[in-house]
């Protein structure tokens, strides 16, 4: 299956982008955010978290690693990961237990790719490319259920 492009012109497109994926997600889904520095990583993230109507300010946890964000009334937590400190170091990345967030939480890591992977089957890798005119083309490669589900991104 060839990845699925879009292209955002502003931040605002990064964030409703964000926000229609994180209504979209449900325990156990594993996303994988892939790009450079100011790529918007952490923007879309910020969407994917008012989609998903979790509590707290989502800002990247580059020096804590993850922050848990709660829903209210018994809904999918977010687990907002950024591995960007762990250049590669698996056993860091293990220590967090990030295999039982899965269960009850949506998990989403920032600098994932080629690091998280083993930590499910099931993954929606997201890939940011920000462009000189700081535009964005993103792309999904979607893995197991996510095969089926892609379609209904936005």
């Amino acid at each position: 299956m060839a990845p699925v492009t879009i292209e955002l012109t502003t931040a605002d497109d990064a964030i409703r982008f964000g926000r229609s994926l994180g209504m979209s997600l449900r325990a156990g889904d594993l996303v994988l955010l892939a790009g450079p520095l100011g790529a918007g990583k952490t923007t879309m993230t910020r969407g994917i978290a008012d989609g998903m109507g979790v509590s707290g300010r989502v800002s990247s946890p580059t020096f804590v690693l993850a922050r848990v964000h709660s829903a209210p009334d018994g809904g999918v937590a977010l687990v907002h990961v950024d591995a960007y400190r762990l250049g590669g170091d698996l056993s860091e990345l293990d220590d967090l237990d990030l295999d039982a967030e899965l269960e009850q939480s949506a998990v989403v890591v920032e600098w994932g790719e080629g690091l998280a992977e083993p930590l499910s089957e099931d993954r929606l890798v997201v890939r940011i490319e920000r462009h000189a005119d700081d535009t964005r083309t993103v792309s999904f490669e979607p893995h197991g259920t996510w095969k089926a589900r892609v379609d209904t991104l936005p």
